[in-house]
Order: C-alpha cells, then structure tokens, then sequence
C-alpha cells in the first residue's frame, strides 16, 4: 500500500463523509463500515500512538508493523464479516503520586486500538457537523481548558464577573 494515496483516499472519504452529513442531516447513515478498508486501517494505525503497553496478546508495535499490509487486510476481513471479537483488556494497577493507592487502567491490543481509532475517524466525520462551535468537549483539538477560556473571554467582554443565581463561582480579571 502506497502511504501518500492511501492517505489522500482516506481524507477524501473522511471529507465526504462530513459533506454529507452536513447537507443531508435528516437521514441516518447506516452503510459506515463500508468506509473502512485496508487503506483506512493504515491511517488509523499511523494515528495510533505506539509507544503504549502491549495488551493481553503482547504483540508491540514493532512486531505489528513487521506484516503490517497482511495483518490489516486480516483485521479489515474479520471486521468486515462480523467475526472480529475483541480481545480481553489487559488490568494492570499504577501506584497513585502519593503512593497509598493504586488506581486501575485498561491496556487493549494495538490491533484493537487501531480498529477503534478507524471507527472513531468516520464516527467524528459524522458528528462534528452537530456539536456547536462552542462546544468542547471529547473532540479533536478541544478540551475542557478551552471551554474555560472561552467562559473567561465572553465573561470579560460583558464585563461580568458572577456566574450563575445560586453558585458561588466568581471570576476576577
């Protein structure tokens, strides 16, 4: 797979997706799966970060990536005909800074991180024409830190400093 026209074909893809569901908001798009091939899955792996933990099956990126081209066709054939099953997610518990406890994290395959990142890329096609620009929350290049700034900014330029009836939130310039 050539990487510089799988990626134009998968921004193409991902573009008309938006398209569509910009102007065609009405009707439900059902047939999304379609857009998932092994062209995509590439991008999604290129996207994915690899300097992870291994999952239960303990395979790393750089063992992945050694039958790259076969192991994403494999993923996208099991995908495609419904028999993909995700593996277990590998538990492991990190001490917390002060060291008195220890809090619980899922670690899944690559394998399985890149299938969820190729459905999170068409998915983010789809729903991004819904959420207002203000919006922030759980989306590309948007955090909660943003939300605040933009609350401090709107707040400042009205010149207001209460938030709120009931709430003791107040802002200081």
């Amino acid at each position: 797979m050539q990487r510089t026209s799988s990626l134009e074909s998968v921004s193409t893809r991902l573009l008309q997706i938006a398209e569509l569901s910009r102007k065609r908001p009405e009707i439900a798009l059902t047939t999304l799966a379609r857009h998932i091939d092994p062209f995509f899955l590439r991008e999604a792996y290129e996207r994915t970060r690899k300097d992870g933990a291994a999952g239960v099956d303990q395979v790393t990126a750089e063992e992945y990536e050694q039958e790259l081209d076969t192991n994403l066709r494999s993923l996208c054939d099991r995908f495609k005909s419904g028999t993909y099953k995700a593996p277990p997610v590998r538990r492991v518990h990190i001490p917390k800074a002060d060291g008195s406890k220890t809090r619980p994290i899922g670690i899944p395959t690559l394998e399985d991180k890149v299938l969820q990142r190729s459905v999170t890329m068409v998915l983010e096609a789809v729903y991004e024409q819904e959420f207002s620009h203000c919006s922030c929350g759980f989306r590309p290049g948007r955090s909660a830190h943003d939300a605040l700034e933009a609350l401090w900014r709107g707040l400042m330029k009205e010149g207001s400093c209460w938030l709120g009836q009931r709430s003791n939130l107040y802002l200081y310039p």
